[in-house]
């Protein structure tokens, strides 16, 4: 049975975006942060895959080990969960993603008072470690606070998605957000090869499947196949102000 998009929004806070927003539970939030003066905070896959796995681990009530700080040896793309006989308990919902060299994106949704905050200031506070101690630097890797923009609106949280799924193509065709795709086959070829992204996860490419719930997008769209089409429609005919206030860039 397909999901009622009235019935998601009911649960929604209608409330303004906030500098410093309160974040509701079971409330869905576009999350964003960039490196300190843009610099990159990715600068190899090994970096890449940190984060996929901080993201993962650190999504528990539960202080992570010191032991799972280490850098991790992955043998595929996907994370491997740390064998646990406790039942994790989860801050946030990860809908979706986007990995960028300066920059990410995440679609969350806040399953316990305060989750957001939470999850995120273990996040950064974790992966900056993890970061300084290996380029040998000091300081603050992230930009100040994280920003959030409340999803409030249908067309939110049906184009959000394809927004971040899309942001790879600023490495490979920067002209994309000026609607200036020479050939829209390629642009799916990339995005579906782009690792750091939820993306090939929702056309049904094994990816990193155990890091989000997809069900909310998935039943949205009915199938894999049509929400790559309807990414590639969005491509054609991309309204940024179907997305004002929420993009956050």
């Amino acid at each position: 049975m397909r999901l009622n998009l009235i019935n998601i929004y009911n649960i929604l806070d209608t409330g303004n975006r906030m500098k410093k927003p309160h974040f509701a539970t079971n409330s869905f939030y576009h999350i964003y942060n960039r490196g300190v003066e843009k610099r990159d905070v990715f600068l190899d896959a090994k970096d890449y895959f940190r984060f996929i796995h901080d993201l993962f681990e650190f999504n528990d009530e539960a202080p992570a080990l010191n032991l799972y700080y280490k850098l991790p040896s992955f043998k595929s793309y996907e994370v491997e969960p740390r064998k646990i006989i406790r039942k994790r308990e989860l801050l946030v919902d990860i809908i979706a993603y986007c990995l960028m060299p300066n920059h990410f994106h995440l679609l969350l949704r806040q399953r316990q008072e305060d989750g957001i905050v939470r999850f995120m200031q273990k996040l950064g506070t974790g992966y900056t470690m993890y970061f300084n101690q290996k380029y040998q630097r000091v300081g603050a890797l992230f930009q100040g606070r994280f920003r959030a923009a409340l999803i409030e609106k249908e067309s939110h949280f049906v184009y959000l998605p394809h927004y971040i799924h899309l942001n790879p193509l600023d490495l490979y065709m920067p002209d994309w957000r000026d609607r200036r795709i020479s050939d829209w086959r390629k642009a799916i070829k990339y995005l579906r090869s782009y690792r750091w992204s939820s993306y090939p996860d929702y056309i049904g490419e094994k990816n990193f499947p155990s890091l989000m719930l997809m069900h909310y997008i998935r039943e949205l769209f009915g199938s894999s196949k049509i929400y790559s089409e309807s990414l590639r429609e969005w491509i054609a005919d991309m309204d940024f102000n179907l997305l004002a206030h929420v993009i956050l860039e």
